[in-house]
């Protein structure tokens, strides 16, 4: 009887996930189609979606009785006091939002600093910042937890970083850290791999099974693969480090090369200068960017859209991606002149692998790395719902 009764239980649980799972990818579903798609009964799924409703991680509303024939059936959607603090520690900034599990971002907060801060002054000042957030939303809020979208190199067993070069760490459990200084289970990644995923889950990747995007933000050029509708991580988790790609020549035979990387060469400090801007946000810099009339700032933007073409070339000539996706300043160049890259591209990809993909800049704009960072915090809600209730 214990085996028969713990068995259950796990049918129950792998159900409750499967219900939650596709209310979080598609933000509005019927129940007919839940009872469709997972092939339970009616009853079935009532029960399951009323457990959910209890542990308030999805809400039902009445149906639209203008649409459709028959019955109308109830819509869940995810509850939207349901959330998770996203962070995204950068050479400028730590940026810190309130994301739902349908991926909207309620409040967020961008905390600037002159410097790289180190972890510990990172998490202290993270642990402040979402303290201030979570006293503004309501009491009895569900907080999946906290994702982290760190610039570099996060090991995927376990969240240590073990390089993070323009944040200056090295080998730091950020995640631990954070789970200690604010109560929330917090889960690290590289943020260029949650920046995929989110945009292969709300954006402009969604339903497409193979892509590359690429961000650019102010710790440089980071990258994330989805193969065949599965994030590619590596066996350590540190696939998709683009920027360190080489796309200029070393200095000679045998010798190391003193620059050449894409994150060298196609870099946002570069354009800031020329802004005269020292600091500034993903919209503050494209509108200064596409509305400037400098031709200084216009070469630079142009070469830099040569030395961009060159690494998107070597990703679709090995990767064969029906998409790829342009993030953060990224998105901005290829904004300026999107005719430009595509053509550049073209002359250099094998025909065969260019007829088949497109080169689109991000949709979820500057919430992205926070959409994905909030993803992984919802990750393992999603996988056992009923441990909110616990």
């Amino acid at each position: 009887m214990n085996n028969r009764g713990t068995n259950l239980d796990t049918v129950r649980q792998y159900n409750l996930s499967r219900i939650l799972g596709l209310v979080h990818r598609e933000g509005a579903v019927s129940r007919s189609t839940l009872t469709r798609e997972t092939g339970l009964n009616r009853s079935t799924v009532a029960a399951l979606v009323t457990e959910l409703a209890a542990l308030r991680l999805v809400v039902e509303a009445e149906p639209d009785v203008n649409r459709g024939v028959g019955r109308p059936s109830p819509v869940v959607r995810p509850h939207p006091d349901c959330v998770a603090f996203a962070v995204n520690p950068e050479q400028d900034a730590i940026n810190i939002g309130v994301v739902r599990m349908s991926g909207e971002v309620v409040d967020r907060v961008r905390h600037e600093i002159d410097e790289p801060l180190g972890v510990a002054e990172t998490v202290r000042v993270t642990a402040e910042l979402i303290a201030a957030l979570r006293a503004k939303l309501p009491a009895e809020a569900v907080i999946a937890g906290v994702g982290v979208a760190v610039p570099g190199l996060v090991r995927s067993g376990d969240g240590l970083v073990r390089l993070a070069p323009h944040l200056g760490w090295l080998d730091e459990p950020v995640a631990s850290l954070l789970t200690d200084a604010t109560g929330y289970a917090a889960r690290a990644a590289n943020d260029a791999s949650l920046g995929a995923l989110a945009e292969h889950t709300f954006g402009a990747g969604r339903g497409v099974d193979n892509l590359v995007y690429l961000n650019g933000g102010a710790s440089g050029i980071g990258g994330g693969v989805i193969v065949n509708g599965i994030p590619l991580g590596g066996v350590a988790g540190y696939a998709g480090e683009f920027g360190h790609n080489l796309v200029t020549a070393p200095d000679g035979p045998g010798k190391p090369s003193t620059g050449g990387a894409l994150e060298d060469e196609v870099n946002r400090g570069r354009l800031l200068e020329l802004l005269e801007l020292r600091s500034a946000d993903a919209p503050q810099f494209e509108q200064a960017l596409l509305t400037s009339t400098s031709a200084e700032l216009r070469a630079e933007a142009v070469r830099q859209l040569g030395i961009l073409s060159i690494a998107l070339r070597n990703a679709i000539n090995v990767l064969n991606p029906e998409l790829v996706v342009l993030g953060g300043f990224l998105a901005s160049l290829h904004a300026l002149d999107p005719e430009l890259l595509e053509s550049l591209v073209a002359e250099q990809t094998l025909a065969a692998a260019f007829e088949s993909v497109r080169i689109v800049r991000a949709q979820l704009g500057p919430d992205l790395l926070l959409i994905g960072a909030a993803q992984l915090a919802f990750e393992p809600l999603i996988d056992n719902p009923a441990r909110s209730g616990s």
